[in-house]
C-alpha cells in the first residue's frame, strides 16, 4: 500500500467517477482502475462497489477513506516540517438544504482559515441528495432539518445508509416574507393568514416525497403554489409576488439585506436543524473548523 493509492481512493470520492478523478490526475482511467484494484487486492477488500450506474463506497471502503485522509494529512504535516514542502491543497465539502447561515458560516471558513490554495464546495440540493452525498462521501457532512413529521421516516433511512444525525439548534416555524407584504407587520401569523398568499418552497425532483420536504405543513393543501430550485429565486419570487415561504426564522442580512422579513406562525411545532455524517467516517480539520464557524453564526 503506498500513499498515492490512498490519493487516488480520496480523489475518487471527490469526483464521484474514475473517469474524471483520472482526468484531474493526469493519467489514464485504466491505470487508475488498476492501482485501486491492486490495492483493494492486498486489503481483501471491496472499496468501491461498481455498478454499470457507476461506483459507490462501500461499508468497508467508507471506514478505509476515514483511515485513508488521516494518513495523507499526517503525511503532509511531515512534509512541510522537515522538506519544506508547499502546504497542500485543502479539500472540504459539504451538502445542504437552503439556509443563508449555513453559507455565512462557509464564508467565515475560507476568509479565517483558508489556506493558499483550496478546493471546497457547497452544495443546496435536494433532501434526497443530501443523503446521498454524505453515504458516498461526496460531501462530508450533510445539513437538514428534522420534525415529528418527518424523523420517524428520516431517522430510518439514514440508519440504513450508515449516517448520524447531529443536532445544531431547535427552532420554531416562521415564515419568510418580504418587508412590503401586509403580513410582514404582523407578530405573528396563521396558517389561515397565509390562504391568499403564494406558496414558495423547494422542489425535491424525482424523489418528491413530503418526508423530502424542505417546508413543514408540506401535506397542507394550497391553491397558490409555485416550487423553485434556488434560494435566490426565491427570495426574488417572495417580493415580486408577495409570496411566503416557512423556514427556521434564521435570516443573514449580509446576504439577503432588509428586504426579507422573518415573521413567527403560530403552530405548535418545533424543528431540529442538525448535521449528518457517515458512521464509519472521522471528520477533517476543515470538517471540524466549518462546524465551529456554523456554531458560531448560530449562537450570534
Amino acid at each position: 500500500m503506498t500513499l498515492q493509492q490512498l490519493k487516488y481512493v480520496i480523489e475518487i470520492v471527490l469526483c464521484g467517477s474514475i473517469n474524471e478523478a483520472a482526468r484531474r490526475l493526469y493519467m489514464s482511467q485504466p491505470s487508475l482502475s488498476k492501482a485501486v484494484k491492486e490495492l483493494e487486492k492486498e486489503l481483501g477488500i471491496d472499496i468501491f462497489l461498481r455498478t454499470s450506474r457507476g461506483i459507490t463506497l462501500s461499508t468497508d471502503g467508507a471506514e478505509f477513506l476515514g483511515y485513508a485522509r488521516q494518513v495523507v494529512e499526517q503525511a503532509e504535516l511531515l512534509e512541510r516540517r522537515y522538506f519544506n514542502a508547499a502546504p497542500s491543497q485543502q479539500l472540504f465539502s459539504v451538502s445542504t438544504q437552503h439556509y443563508a447561515f449555513v453559507v455565512n458560516a462557509f464564508v467565515e471558513m475560507i476568509k479565517k482559515h483558508g489556506a493558499l490554495e483550496y478546493q471546497f464546495t457547497l452544495r443546496e440540493t435536494k433532501t434526497y441528495e443530501i443523503i446521498e452525498d454524505v453515504k458516498n462521501l461526496r460531501s462530508e457532512i450533510g445539513i437538514l432539518y428534522l420534525s415529528s413529521f418527518n424523523e420517524k421516516v428520516m431517522m430510518q433511512m439514514m440508519r440504513e445508509e450508515g449516517l448520524e444525525f447531529h443536532p445544531l439548534f431547535e427552532a420554531k416555524p416562521h415564515i419568510f416574507v418580504s418587508a412590503q407584504n401586509p403580513l410582514a407587520t404582523k407578530s405573528v401569523v396563521t396558517l389561515v393568514d397565509l390562504e391568499e398568499y403564494p406558496r414558495l418552497s423547494f422542489e425535491q425532483g424525482e424523489y418528491n416525497s413530503f418526508y423530502y420536504s424542505e417546508e413543514m405543513f408540506s401535506t397542507i393543501p394550497h391553491k397558490k403554489s409555485i416550487h423553485v430550485s434556488d434560494r435566490a429565486t426565491l427570495f426574488n419570487l417572495l417580493i415580486g409576488l408577495n409570496g411566503y415561504t416557512i423556514s427556521t426564522g434564521i435570516l443573514s442580512t449580509d446576504l439577503n439585506g432588509s428586504d426579507i422579513v422573518s415573521v413567527p406562525l403560530d403552530e405548535d411545532e418545533t424543528i431540529s436543524v442538525g448535521w449528518i455524517v457517515h458512521k464509519k467516517t472521522r471528520l477533517s480539520r476543515m470538517a471540524k473548523i466549518y462546524l465551529e464557524e456554523l456554531k458560531q453564526i448560530i449562537n450570534y
